[in-house]
């Protein structure tokens, strides 16, 4: 394939993600930031965590993106009384046959809701983990490959702390980015009750045609092809180091961080400044695309200490603080 040809091909697909997040934000109103982060997690092959109070549309993101893709999707409403098996899937006696057969989950599926994640117990977490982790699920003796394009996207409500678990570090540590969102502003509301309006109507809106599979495997390649340079490069692993060995750079900085984040992170960080760099239709990754995702990747990654904690110092302004003593090549 000639250059010439692979530009206008990579070029073109660009044109029809940036219309896709387009349509998103005309459906998913006041929200920019969550449609970006969702676009960019699933370019980058990873899994999303959405955190904000109810009836800012978490749930909605995620069902109108699956309509514009082609793929199964499943919602799954994470309950105190949820089994591991409700999620994996478990086997089932046939007495016609005399054996067991495997009963897949609602876990096999592309795009999987996980809304209200710390409603369930660390077991039932759990369950997530080896899907998102490594691309698998293991039931009893049986190990069951996922779908090549497989993404969660789960949601925690911070108001209501009463009957929930915690999410512990490991599984904290699977999801890619972790997103924080708030109300939107007067305009956006108005738009929001127009919107509802036009629905309650049946007023027929605009048609997107979905994309393939094949359109998503394409532009994750075309991703990876973004050239990032060995200053980017040197940039993003100091900046993870910075979270490591927080002494190097301030005593505040050190007194605040009690653990860095994992070479997760790092992968992260380096995938989501490429996919932030494609979505804006540039060939080559800067500063500015690895500052712009750096605080949804680290978030959820960085344990702050006690006494961090006591002064209400929150894992942003601790990002902030890296972002303003690392410097940026």
């Amino acid at each position: 394939m000639s250059e010439t040809l692979q530009t206008a091909q990579n070029n073109s697909l660009i044109q029809r993600f940036q219309a896709l997040q387009t349509y998103i934000n005309q459906h998913i109103i006041g929200q920019p930031h969550l449609t970006q982060r969702l676009l960019v997690t699933l370019l980058s092959s990873g899994h999303l965590l959405v955190e904000g109070p109810p009836g800012l549309a978490k749930t909605k993101a995620i069902k109108v993106l699956s309509s514009l893709l082609e793929g199964q999707f499943h919602r799954i409403q994470f309950t105190p009384d949820l089994l591991p098996s409700d999620i994996t899937g478990t086997d089932i006696y046939r007495p016609e046959t005399g054996e067991f057969e495997f009963q897949a989950g609602p876990i096999f599926n592309n795009l999987v809701l996980a809304d209200e994640i710390n409603r369930a117990p660390a077991k039932v977490q759990a369950a997530l983990l080896e899907a998102m982790g490594e691309g698998q699920v293991s039931v009893g003796k049986c190990t069951l490959p996922m779908e090549k394009f497989f993404m969660v996207m789960a949601t925690q409500n911070p108001l209501e702390q009463e009957g929930t678990y915690p999410l512990p570090e490991a599984q904290l540590d699977r999801f890619m980015m972790h997103v924080n969102i708030d109300y939107p502003n007067a305009e956006s509301e108005r738009q929001i009750l127009d919107l509802v309006e036009d629905e309650a109507r049946a007023v027929v809106p605009q048609r997107f045609e979905p994309l393939s599979q094949a359109d998503l495997f394409n532009a994750r390649q075309a991703i990876l092809d973004i050239h990032m340079a060995d200053e980017m490069k040197t940039y993003l692993v100091e900046l993870v180091m910075a979270t490591r060995n927080p002494q190097q750079y301030s005593d505040e900085l050190a007194k605040w961080i009690a653990v860095g984040v994992s070479p997760r992170a790092t992968i992260a960080l380096s995938r989501c400044a490429r996919a932030h760099a494609w979505l804006q239709g540039k060939d080559f990754v800067s500063p500015d695309d690895i500052q712009a995702v750096v605080h949804d990747v680290f978030r959820h990654r960085l344990l702050l200490s006690f006494e961090a904690e006591a002064q209400n110092i929150t894992p942003d302004q601790v990002i902030n603080q890296i972002l303003s003593l690392v410097p940026a090549v």
